[in-house]
Order: structure tokens, then sequence, then C-alpha cells
């Protein structure tokens, strides 16, 4: 079965023109190049030599296998179209294993060759076995990731600025809403490999418009007037879409970096709509703009020290951001250092931020019920840190299964341990509940109360709802079929007191009900309705193959509808307009 991952948020995949290079570094206005051979990649790889007819790449250690030229420049270009979200761009390691070259190099390219192939269940895709890569393309990445990582150039304001644009000004744009749409109900779905976004009505299950955006978008926001949507791709680009247009479209665009998973608008009363942030992968740093142009105002680096070896990390990516609603603060998630930033965006010119010390690395997370506190997942650590924002100050860091990757997870009121907030995991086939409620229900608070056993490893979301009694889990990376293409929901109801429960989950055949053709047809992120009676799938193949969208009723669990349309290609993440604005989840 094929794999690329989201997911988005977030996983395995990268930027495309991230990926097509160190060489060309925008699609719209350019900023510097940086072709293979210049100054930042001779210091990594060498210059080119002739060798029998061929532009040899030379790699600074002796021991690694070799490559031409062309090899390494289309190797560079998978790796971060595939790789460089889980492994990292310099390849230190972070949602998965660390690929510097002493470590591969010691492996040996048979036993890279036989990873990259058949994948595992902790979350590496099966690249060969899924028809993704053919064997010639499996045995150059072996060699490829043998070479010493290039570096690629920075991004700062002038090179943002560059990217800005506004397509629509502020005077120019709707005074009132302009089309009939249930806009509460609108569903943004990533069309990865595109680089679009289909909007789609949740009322009527039809397309209201395709929009290109930044390559494989990771996620989408909702401003706190409900007007603005806000993507990113992971190429970076964020696009400003406004929902009261006759036609939802594009309003504004930049590019806030090379590589880039998470965007957020100000919440705060008085601040509503005022200002954007994203993080990005790379460069690692954050960007605050004008939440209704776009206009780049603050740049922030993370570079720094991590917090449990006190040691300097040259890439911490900036992962999850959320907005608190009850003070001008952004809470942002640092992946490589593990630290948790509490951005106070009241003053620019003097910015304020407390740090709180975590573990690594700080993937995706959500809210709890009250909106009080944040969970964010410490993956490569089996952690989930808590914060406390009205404080502003760590609440716990609870151990719980390998690799856990929540999305934003899921809040439900437990029989036994009342409140609680539940995670999938990577690495393992467990599912985590965690007690959220301090107040009444403290002798479980910040603590993992209660473990059920999933359809296996290669989680990427669960999903519940406060109308909804049902828990849904998806596996979307497990290198099984079987797995990938169903997902297992679970009876909140009928939950029992065991520290690792015998609940028994109901599988169901999503890839079977949508009725396609051949296909890698991956289950990913399940996702609400407004009224909370419907829960979307998306049904993941290739580019070339057809996708679709399942729709399942959420108190019978049958088949309600398939959305199917040539439009929808490679759709992956989805995101109710109202439950993304209200954090609902």
């Amino acid at each position: 079965m094929q794999h690329k991952s989201k997911l988005l948020p977030s996983l395995i995949l990268t930027a495309l023109p991230f990926a097509i290079g160190i060489a060309n570094v925008h699609a719209a206005p350019e900023a510097p190049k940086q072709a293979h051979g210049s100054k930042t990649e001779v210091a990594y790889g060498g210059a080119a030599t002739a060798m029998t007819g061929e532009q040899m790449h030379q790699n600074i250690n002796p021991k690694a296998p070799p490559m031409t030229e062309a090899e390494f420049t289309k190797a560079r270009q998978i790796y971060f179209e595939r790789c460089a979200g889980c492994h990292g761009v310099l390849r230190k390691g972070a949602t998965g294993k660390p690929l510097t070259s002493d470590l591969t190099l010691e492996k040996g390219t048979e036993y890279l060759k036989a990873f990259i192939k058949y994948g595992s269940p902790a979350g590496m895709p099966n690249w060969g076995t899924s028809g993704e890569f053919d064997d010639a393309t499996v045995d150059l990445m072996a060699r490829y990731i043998q070479q010493e990582p290039p570096t690629p150039p920075e991004f700062g304001m002038a090179e943002m600025k560059k990217t800005w644009k506004v397509i629509v000004p502020v005077d120019k744009r709707p005074k009132k809403k302009m089309n009939k749409i249930n806009i509460e109900n609108l569903f943004s779905v990533t069309l990865r490999d595109t680089g679009e976004i289909a909007l789609i009505d949740g009322d009527t299950k039809k397309i209201v418009n395709i929009i290109k955006t930044g390559y494989a978008v990771h996620i989408s926001r909702v401003s706190e007037s409900g007007r603005y949507l806000f993507v990113i791709g992971r190429d970076g680009k964020i696009n400003l879409i406004d929902l009261w247009m006759e036609k939802p479209d594009n309003v504004a665009e930049i590019r806030i970096g090379l590589e880039a998973r998470s965007v957020e608008t100000s919440k705060a009363k008085g601040y509503e709509d005022k200002y954007a942030v994203a993080g990005a992968y790379w460069p690692p740093q954050f960007t605050i703009m004008k939440g209704d142009t776009l206009e780049p105002v603050k740049i922030v680096g993370t570079r720094g020290m991590t917090v449990d070896t006190q040691e300097y990390h040259p890439e911490p990516r900036v992962a999850s951001i959320v907005a608190n609603t009850k003070k001008p603060e952004f809470v942002v998630n640092v992946k490589e250092t593990g630290k948790i930033m509490m951005v106070d965006y009241s003053d620019l010119d003097n910015l304020k931020t407390t740090t709180i010390n975590a573990a690594p690395f700080l993937h995706d997370g959500g809210w709890d019920s009250t909106k009080r506190y944040f969970l964010v997942a410490a993956n490569q650590s089996n952690k989930i840190a808590v914060v406390d924002t009205v404080a502003d100050k760590l609440a716990g860091l609870v151990e719980v299964g390998k690799i856990p990757h929540p999305g934003r997870g899921a809040n439900f009121n437990h029989p036994t341990f009342g409140p609680v907030w539940a995670t999938g995991h990577l690495g393992d086939d467990s599912i985590a509940l965690i007690g959220t409620d301090p107040a009444k229900h403290s002798q479980y608070a910040w603590k993992m109360v209660q473990k059920l056993t999933g359809q296996g490893g290669g989680s990427l979301f669960i999903k519940s709802h406060p109308k909804s009694t049902n828990l849904w889990v998806d596996t979307t990376l497990n290198p099984d079929e079987s797995i990938s293409q169903s997902v297992i929901v679970y009876d909140i109801a009928k939950m029992d007191n065991k520290a690792v429960s015998d609940l028994k989950g109901e599988v169901l055949p999503i890839a079977q009900w949508a009725n396609l053709g051949e296909g890698a047809k991956r289950i990913v992120q399940p996702e609400y309705n407004l009224a909370g009676d419907e829960v979307w799938f998306s049904v993941w193949s290739a580019k070339d193959k057809e996708s679709a969208i399942v729709v399942v009723d959420d108190k019978t669990r049958k088949l309600k509808t398939v959305i199917k349309d040539p439009r929808l290609i490679t759709p992956t993440g989805k995101f109710n307009v109202h439950n993304t604005q209200k954090d609902v989840y």
C-alpha cells in the first residue's frame, strides 16, 4: 500500500518547492537561489568532479557510497518531499529516527534498502511494497541518506516580503456575507499533491470551490470572527481565504519559510482577527503577521539549547501553535528543544515570552474541554506535556505509549474517570486516556487513567464530539492494508474502570465502502460536521488513482454517503469551519 502521510499536520511529508531545491526556493517571486555546488553545499558535499563521463557528487566522508550529481539532486528532492518532515532537514530526527551519516553508514546500504522498502508498524511507511518507490528508487534513497545532508538557505524578512501579495485589498472586500453557504458547516479539505484545498459544503456535500494553495496543506485554521480561513502548505506558503465572498477565494498570500506546518490567529478579546502567526520547520523560527493582509511584522528565531541534555540544536522546528482565548498569547511548541513558548503579542515591539520546559520532540496537540489546559505530544519522549495557560506553567508530564500522535486529540466524559483527553500512537496499538479535571477529579488529573487496545501502530488522528458517545481512531501509516484501510470506533458509554481496558472496538471497512479501484486507499482523519452526527474520512490514494470522502452516520456507524469528484485528488486533512474555529474535538 502507498503512503505519503500527512499530515499531515504533519508527518513524513515535506514541501515540494523546498524539495526541488535549495536550487529553486520559490514558485512565486524568488529568493536567492542556492544550487548544488554553491558555497553552502560545497561545505557539506564537496564540489562536483568528472568520473567516467558523469558529474559525480563528492561526499566529505570517503566511506559514503558513490552517487552521480544527477542522482544526488533527484534523491534530495525525494527526501524533502517524503522524509524531512519526520527525520528533519539536517536528519537529526524527531518523530522519526535520526538519519545522520554516522548512523546510516554503520547500517549499510542493504539494511537501509530493506527498511525503506518494507517500513515498520511504528510509522515508517512501506515505500517499496506500497508501490510508491521502485527498487531503483529504494536503492537511490539508501545511498543518499549515507551522504552528508545539504543545508538550506535562511529565509528572513526581505525574502518574505518578496512573496507577500494582497490579492484583494481590505477596502475592496465584502462588507457583509455575499453567499448563501452555511459557512459553519463548510469543510476545508487538503488536496495534498495538487497544492489545493477543496471547500465542500457539509449540507449539500458539493464542492464550493477548488483554491490554489501551497504544496500539501498541513492545517486549516479559522479566525475568531469566522470570516477568514488560513491554510499553510508544507512549503511555507500561507493563503488567506475570505469566506464572505460570493465564491470564497484567496485575498492574500505569503511564504514564511521553506518548510512549515502551523498557522494560527489571535483570538483574545480586543485582538480578534488582528494577528496571524505561523511557524517554520526551516528556518527554525515563527513569524507574526497582520491578520487581514498577512503582512509580516515580527520574526522570532527558535534555535537554542535542548531541555534534556542542554545541548545546542541548530534546527528546533516550530510544530503546533494555538491561540489562548483568555489573554493575548500564542502557545508555540518547539519540536527539537522541547520548549513551549508562551508568546504575549500585546506589544510586538517589546515582545514578552515565557518559556516552559517540557520534553523533546514536541509535535501536535489540543485543548482540554475547558480550554485552559493545552496538551501536546512529546513524541520521541513518549510523553504528553500539559500546559496551564492561565498560570503559564507546566501542569504535568504524562507517560503514555510509543510515539504519541494525537492531532488535536479527543475530549469526552469517561464513565469512571470523568473528563479525559485521548491520543493514539504511531509506535504501538495503544490509545491513552488522560484525566483533565483537577477540580472535581483531582485523583485522575494529568495521569494516564486508561489504555485501550487499537488496531495497531501508525495512528495519526483521534476524534470525538460533545454530542457523540463514539471515539474514532485511524491507523493511516500501518503497513498492513487491512488496518490502514479501516478505522476503529469505541462506545464511550461502555468504557470500564480498568487501567488496561477490556473494551473492544468495532472495525469499519471505510475503503471498501468507498468502492474505488486500485490504489493505496489509506484512511485518514475523522472529522465531525457541525451537528456532530456525521464523521467524514479521507480515502487517500495516489495522485493518479481515484480518491474519495466517506461520510459515516455517527449514531448508527453505517455508511451515509461517498463524495466522489475527479477534482478530489489525494484528499488528506479535513477541517470543519465551526469545529476548527471553536476547537471542538
